[in-house]
């Protein structure tokens, strides 16, 4: 059971990281109905009154990848017109737009006092593609980078105090490089 990390700074983002070395060995983290609800759970996003299915789970792996494509051609200058303006990939474009158009998870105020949020795999899905959506006529896509692990794809806002963050998160791909950097000079040092 592959464990998801939320450290992107937006939905949107954490969920284009369920896919894992998008250049390299490409891992799949939603492999079934049972990850794909487990990843809304773990996201508290809101609550899934659905359980998804396997054509839930390859629309959502479309969905996934639309976010992550769109995101990436935002950040890539080759992808840009002569005017500045971006070239996603319209296929991916379509996608988004299509999830976005769905409504969105329902908020209601319980007799509690106690303001719940519910929805379905189609309105989680909308939630996030309006996220990305809204990433990219944001100011944070001037922040977003990638992880400075060559083999890691994941995407995050660099919301660091000098806008200098390198890795997609220390648990992960930072204590890997700094650990590997410390074998290389402890080995250059005592050979």
């Amino acid at each position: 059971m592959a464990g998801f990390v939320f450290v992107s700074g937006r939905p949107s983002l954490d969920y284009a990281g369920t896919m894992l070395w998008r250049r390299t060995v490409r891992t799949e983290l939603l492999t079934d109905p049972d990850d794909l609800s487990r990843w809304f759970a773990e996201a508290q996003l809101f609550d899934l009154v659905d359980d998804p299915d396997t054509v839930g789970v390859e629309y959502a792996r479309r969905v996934r990848e639309a976010v992550y494509d769109v995101v990436t051609a935002s950040l890539d200058s080759v992808s840009r017109t002569s005017t500045g303006q971006v070239e996603f990939d319209p296929e991916s474009a379509r996608v988004l737009n299509a999830a976005a158009a769905t409504p969105l998870p329902t908020v209601e105020l319980g007799g509690d006092g106690v303001a719940r949020t519910s929805g379905t795999t189609r309105s989680g899905l909308s939630l996030l593609a309006r996220d990305a959506i809204e990433l990219l006529g944001s100011p944070d896509l001037a922040k977003v980078r990638e992880c400075s692990n060559p083999e890691c794809t994941r995407l995050f806002v660099d919301v660091s105090r000098g806008g200098s963050r390198r890795w997609c998160g220390m648990a992960e791909c930072g204590n890997r490089k700094k650990a590997a950097d410390y074998r290389r000079r402890n080995k250059q040092h005592h050979p």
